[in-house]
């Protein structure tokens, strides 16, 4: 009979084994506060956790210890003799202690966050949290048993292959054990088999997306008592290049969002219920597909998207940097992907890798550590597609891109560099050029602090507003593409990349529609939820914190998925729309005004008022609101440089581009990670370098000050 006990209580923590005293419960990550405050400065190195094992825990035939996430780098000791090494934070694994237990036993464990150049990831734009941050087990079982070492196995594998025509599903379900024959149950039925079984399912329930996701249970059981289940669910997934995603043979858009695994205080070391309490927000969007990045995620969350209908992407953290010593522990970590996740039916594609080329060359060593997983990816799951996420800098002419069964591209026009505009430009063109081809949009996003507000909103100002008018754009831009097979916004929700010091937070990526403490939902957030969200109606207005406004009119503007909006001016109707997810109004601004939109069965209230001067705590970054207006007006020798040049115009000049470089090098400081990709890649140079100094500027927030000196410095240099 399989016992299986949590063992995450009684633990002592600490820096150095001797010294591990600090009690804490499982589980744990040293990085929660320190990973989340800027500065890059978190610790990263190793640290250890100790725990005695009562004769109560430790009783049975056989008994294994199972660590489902240890980041990144973790040794297993008990009573002092080193058991195994593991590689890869945040898959699962296992150790077998049985023969080396005795009557008293201290299981002591070490796990490493520090530099490695083989160990993935290592240069990514989110904080590597270290520590034993998912639950660790005893598992108890007879000498006769189902396989649990190899690559964290379940011990049991179930493929179903769906017949649409004929409403029929056939399931092959295998096992490993030490035994000599199990019983196999399926739907009802029971075979008894060495290893493997087929079951045939008529009128077969399909997991069916959000409409209906059913699940069916495999069970196996030897004849010692030792018993494993999995669910499954029978679906048939399919991309075609100019209609996008299928799912059981009809057209099914996957529109969703990306997901990070951390949160605002804890840190990668969450609890079921925070990761249930991000499914209800997911569902509360209307998501119907999540991009889980960048690595393996908790199984209680590939549970919960099963259950939920949500259609996956579960990738590796191959992520930024190819590493030349990580090309084995890039295939350990597939196999421990697959092997792992293989079962639940929410997830569609395997990522190889995310922004691989940012900051490495494609040559014959990358293209082979891609064709390694790719190949493996299909040798061990030849029913499900391979894809990756391209760095929008990377040509589409590269030939990597020809190796996965299906690509997506991660592109922050109007945000990093360019134009919003220039989106739409990039798929349109890969589309004709490549129209055999699948392609998808894996990452788009736009940084915002719910503090920032604006009425001219543009980009790099950190404004909810701008946020807003971005994901608008992109909105249009996906709806009116319907070959791209999957769309996800970057992020769901802020997260901790420790290296980031902008937009008036430390260590933290903004470009979540939901704030990393899951606290607040921004105007954004409630586009998408206007967009897929069909079963509950609501109307937002935007700007609710937008309250002290200077200008005499001003815009009142509308998130619903109702046909019809009515909008009320301190309670009198001013005006009423048709049409959809985006309503407009304009009104006269007086003094202080109740607004309130209401729709069939929904409303939503706010106050703004007029001031006479803009309120400076809306405003992130000063010194480009006023060098706007100062630089209009300011008189420029044209026969000279200026900021309102281009980066590569001022580049052409020796001594010109020898200034301007210099002050970019000391910006790039304070940008941690996301610097980097830049400064090393031609085609992202290229794209900068069409830039005018004065737009480089305004979004790296450069104060007034330095802009007006950068620019009379450049009007003494002829062109």
């Amino acid at each position: 009979m399989r016992k299986i006990i949590d063992l995450n209580d009684n633990w002592l923590f600490g820096k150095k084994l001797e010294g591990a005293a600090e009690a804490v419960t499982l589980p744990h990550t040293w990085n929660s506060l320190d990973g989340q405050d800027g500065g890059n400065d978190y610790y990263r190195g190793t640290c250890w956790y100790r725990r005695e094992l009562s004769t109560e825990e430790t009783a049975g035939e056989r008994l294994f210890l199972e660590i489902n996430g240890a980041a990144h780098t973790c040794e297993v000791f008990l009573n002092g003799e080193k058991l195994c090494c593991h590689e890869g934070g945040y898959s699962a694994f296992r150790v077998e202690l049985t023969g080396k237990l005795k009557e008293k036993n201290m299981l002591e464990v070490s796990v490493s966050n520090e530099d490695s150049d083989r160990v993935y990831p290592q240069k990514a734009d989110f904080t590597f949290y270290g520590g034993l941050y998912r639950d660790v087990k005893l598992i108890s079982v007879p000498d006769k048993h189902f396989e649990l070492l190899k690559d964290g196995t379940t011990g049991i594998k179930a493929t179903p292959v769906v017949d649409l025509e004929k409403k029929t599903a056939t399931v092959t379900v295998e096992t490993w054990h030490n035994g000599e024959s199990v019983d196999i149950t399926v739907n009802g039925e029971t075979k008894t088999v060495e290893r493997t079984a087929e079951f045939v399912i008529e009128n077969v329930h399909l997991w069916d997306g959000l409409d209906d996701p059913y699940l069916y249970t495999a069970t196996a059981r030897l004849d010692s008592g030792d018993e494993v289940s999995t669910r499954f669910g029978c679906r048939a997934f399919a991309c075609d290049p100019e209609k996008g995603f299928f799912l059981n043979g009809r057209s099914y858009p996957l529109r969703g969002v990306s997901r990070h695994q951390d949160l605002k205080g804890k840190g990668n070391a969450l609890s079921y219920e925070d990761h249930a309490a991000d499914m209800a927000i997911i569902r509360e969007l209307g998501a119907n597909t999540l991009r889980l990045a960048h690595y393996q995620h908790a199984q209680e969350f590939y549970d919960l998207c099963d259950e939920n209908g949500i259609v996956v992407w579960a990738e590796i953290p191959y992520i930024t940097m190819h590493m030349p010593n990580g090309r084995e522990n890039t295939l350990s970590q597939m196999r421990e992907l697959i092997t792992q996740c293989y079962n639940h039916p929410c997830i569609a594609v395997w990522g190889l890798s995310n922004e691989i080329t940012a900051a490495s060359a494609v040559n014959e060593d990358l293209l082979e550590n891609h064709r390694l997983l790719n190949e493996l990816c299909h040798r061990m799951d030849p029913t499900r597609l391979t894809t990756m996420a391209d760095v929008f800098m990377l040509e589409i002419e590269s030939p990597i891109l020809e190796i996965p069964d299906i690509n997506s591209y991660n592109l922050y026009f109007g945000w990093y560099l360019g134009e919003l505009e220039q989106t739409d430009e990039f798929f349109d063109e890969y589309h004709a050029k490549y129209p055999d081809r699948v392609i998808g949009f894996s990452e788009y996003g736009a940084d915002a602090n719910p503090a920032f507000h604006s009425s001219c909103p543009e980009k790099g100002d950190y404004t909810e507003e701008y946020q807003a008018l971005y994901h608008e754009h992109m909105l249009k831009m996906i709806e009116a593409r319907p070959y791209l097979w999957a769309t996800h916004v970057w992020n769901l929700f802020d997260f901790a990349a420790d290296g980031r010091d902008e937009g008036g937070k430390h260590g933290e990526n903004q470009k979540g529609l939901v704030t990393f403490d899951r606290a607040l939902r921004k105007d954004a957030f409630y586009l998408y939820k206007a967009a897929w969200n069909k079963t509950e109606p609501f109307v937002h207005l935007c700007g609710k914190r937008y309250i002290n406004r200077c200008e005499d009119r001003t815009e009142i503007k509308v998130y619903s998925n109702q046909p019809e909006v009515k909008l009320y001016v301190d309670g009198m109707l001013i005006g009423t729309q048709s049409g959809k997810t985006v309503f407009r109004f304009e009104l006269p601004l007086l003094g202080e005004h109740l607004i309130r939109a209401e729709a069939e069965g929904c409303g939503d209230s706010m106050v703004i008022r007029h001031v006479s001067e803009p309120d400076e705590s809306y405003i992130f970054n000063k010194a480009a609101a006023s060098v706007t207006n100062w630089f209009d007006a300011d008189e420029i020798n044209p026969e000279c440089f200026s900021i309102n040049d281009t980066l590569g115009e001022i580049r052409s000049h020796p001594q010109a581009g020898a200034i301007v470089n210099q002050m970019m090098a000391k910006g790039a400081s304070e940008r941690g990670d996301v610097a980097d990709a830049v400064k090393d890649n031609p085609a992202l140079q290229r794209m900068m370098g069409r830039m005018t100094m004065l737009s480089l500027l305004k979004q790296g927030g450069a104060d007034e000050e330095s802009i007006r000196q950068l620019n009379r410095i450049l009007q003494g240099i002829k062109k």
